[in-house]
């Protein structure tokens, strides 16, 4: 089962060219709820979606519902739109869609939208949908690498730009969530100055509530220059701030960095472009950083790190505590980077 992408989907619907099954799954929402609000918007007119147009939650109905709504003929409209969302909760039903698929009703537009997880490609139904003309689409979570690129992009589709500490601060504090990415973006959109055109690191601290001087990203870039004065005043804000900065949200973050820059050694070309292929980067965003760390870190120091995050992830769930379990915890790792 090949399936098919975002962007084929969004030009067969602008094109008007539409399928008579659309199986649209995965761990990533934000693409699987864009494709779903353009067919409730774009496939019928407002006149013809009182009608014709129908949104069902799996799980308050059945599959065998569902398909006798697909059966219908549309009223006063070319084709009908059915919505199914939450899907998942079809389970073993869904191999039930089969036998609709050898002669699908040809006006009606089926749209099935299953989050949190994907079909097993290894069902009959997933390439009987192929089969009788279906689109299958698979939403996966985006590489941290190409969300600096999401942003940029969804910025420059909203004409504007938005400064690269901007972007960092964002990736770093939000991550791949790109249903909220968005909301914070369209939040910065919203409330830009009237003549402006580039989002700024001051305006993302003062609409989302992200720190320019208090966040991961800049504790990370201490971390990578070995500075060691910004690295610890950062390190004991985050610990003075526990609800806005958790040691289990940020030791991730970080740890990720040294376990690429592990990789980084072993990079055949110790050059941009050579250590980007060998993390399979899709771009040399980022890979300065790991540059910079192989010259202030040795790869000795870089294993010792990586088993001291272990070590200190452990200790903040409590595994080897002590009456300070918690506090400290994260000036004690930064210390031992440092030196």
């Amino acid at each position: 089962m090949a399936g098919t992408t975002y962007e084929v989907i969004l030009k067969e619907i602008k094109e008007r060219r539409f399928r008579p099954v659309y199986y649209l799954m995965g761990e990533e929402p934000y693409y699987i709820d864009q494709l779903a609000n353009r067919f409730a918007t774009e496939v019928l007119n407002e006149s013809e979606q009182e009608f014709n147009q129908t949104i069902v939650y799996a799980q308050d109905t059945n599959l065998g519902n569902i398909l006798s709504l697909a059966k219908r003929y549309p009223m006063m409209a070319e084709r009908q739109v059915i919505i199914v969302k939450e899907a998942q909760n079809l389970k073993n039903e869904i191999d039930g869609l089969s036998f609709y698929l050898q002669k699908p009703q040809p006006s009606t537009l089926l749209v099935f939208c299953h989050k949190n997880g994907s079909l097993d490609k290894r069902k009959k139904v997933t390439g009987d949908i192929e089969r009788a003309g279906g689109a299958v689409f698979e939403s996966k979570k985006m590489k941290e690498d190409l969300l600096p690129y999401f942003i940029s992009n969804y910025a420059r589709q909203h004409n504007a730009t938005i400064d690269d500490k901007a972007t960092m601060m964002m990736v770093e504090s939000i991550g791949a969530d790109l249903n909220r990415l968005v909301s914070e973006l369209d939040k910065l959109l919203i409330n830009m100055p009237q003549g402006a055109t580039n989002i700024t690191p001051d305006m993302v601290e003062e609409y989302t509530g992200i720190s320019k001087e208090y966040n991961v990203f800049e504790l990370k870039s201490a971390l990578i220059a070995k500075d060691i004065a910004k690295a610890n005043k950062i390190a004991k804000y985050m610990e003075d701030n526990p609800k806005n900065f958790p040691l289990q949200a940020v030791l991730p973050l970080l740890f990720s960095y040294y376990a690429n820059l592990m990789l980084s050694y072993y990079a055949p070309q110790r050059t941009p472009q050579g250590v980007a292929a060998y993390l399979d980067m899709k771009s040399t965003w980022g890979v300065s950083d790991y540059l910079q760390g192989m010259r202030n870190y040795s790869a000795v120091k870089v294993m010792n790190i990586i088993s001291a995050f272990r070590r200190y992830d452990g200790m903040s769930k409590g595994v080897g505590a002590t009456a300070n379990v918690g506090r400290n915890l994260l000036r004690e790792l930064v210390y031992f980077i440092l030196h």
